[in-house]
């Protein structure tokens, strides 16, 4: 990928993983777990900043607080107590501060209705109101199982000023089990005018979609197996702020009105009525 750039981390009770950011900025985001973030810049002798995460259970228990760190930096993270971490990246060009998002700063959407309910975690989505990056657009998508999200299917490979933004995107997968079932979904990528990218795949926990092209979508939740999806798009712009602008494909794109009169799926938003939250 041009532009993107995603890690998983598993760090035990104690491990520590350094890295450079080299030419990308970064968010560090807690899957399962706490972890510290400490931050370097480029001048060796500058004090180094450091973040504590508090982190989550896991990916269903709501939103996380997160870090963000620039290029040219380099950064530490350390988990007392183990878990899992990502790092969604993306190629820039300007060097921002770097930040700690709290969680409880991140907007929630619910988007669609019916079967096409599903949750956004906009923690670094675009717009005027949203976490500052250069590149970087990165959100959370939380699906109840039998639900399709992520559809219409639509792109965003080529720049129309106002109408759609070029930008790669990685889709990386996290599904519940059902009890001791492994859990499983599916995605679908289909060729567009600016691209050839054809997917039909399984996915399961730990696969990652690469999409720098096409018309995608649906993102298929089976039936007793909620999906969760990280989303980091980055793309070269086109000389003023970061967008996401999409185009819905034109033979499914009709579906959108027929959410208008449906409930959206009571199983939503994530965590659900009852359920323990460990953050």
């Amino acid at each position: 990928m041009e532009w993107t750039r995603l890690r998983v981390l598993a760090l035990e009770p104690g491990e520590t993983y350094g890295f450079a950011c080299g030419d990308a900025e970064w968010i560090v985001l807690p899957l399962s777990g706490g972890c510290r973030v400490r931050c370097r810049g480029t001048a060796p002798a500058a004090e180094p900043q450091v973040f504590e995460l508090r982190g989550r259970s896991g990916v269903f228990a709501g939103p996380t607080d997160f870090a963000y760190v620039p290029r040219d930096a380099r950064a530490e993270i350390t988990s007392e107590r183990g878990g899992r971490f990502a790092l969604a990246g993306a190629r820039c060009e300007r060097r921002l501060p770097p930040r700690y998002g709290p969680a409880g700063d991140v907007p929630v959407e619910l988007r669609g209705a019916g079967q096409c309910s599903r949750q956004v975690n906009n923690f670094a989505a675009a717009g005027p109101t949203g976490f500052e990056c250069d590149r970087l657009i990165a959100v959370e998508v939380l699906t109840p199982g039998g639900n399709w999200s992520s559809y219409p299917p639509h792109k965003h490979d080529e720049h129309h000023p106002g109408e759609e933004s070029r930008l790669e995107e990685i889709y990386w997968f996290e599904i519940a089990p059902h009890g001791d079932t492994p859990g499983l979904g599916y995605q679908r990528v289909t060729p567009s005018p600016a691209g050839k990218t054809d997917i039909l795949t399984e996915v399961r926990t730990g696969d990652a979609v690469l999409i720098p092209d096409g018309w995608h979508g649906p993102s298929m939740a089976a039936p007793g197996h909620d999906m969760y999806y990280l989303n980091v798009m980055a793309g070269p712009g086109g000389g003023g702020p970061r967008e996401w602008l999409i185009r819905d494909h034109p033979d499914h794109g009709w579906i959108r009105g027929s959410w208008e009169g449906q409930d959206v799926d009571p199983r939503l938003p994530f965590p659900r009525a009852g359920a323990e939250d460990h953050r």
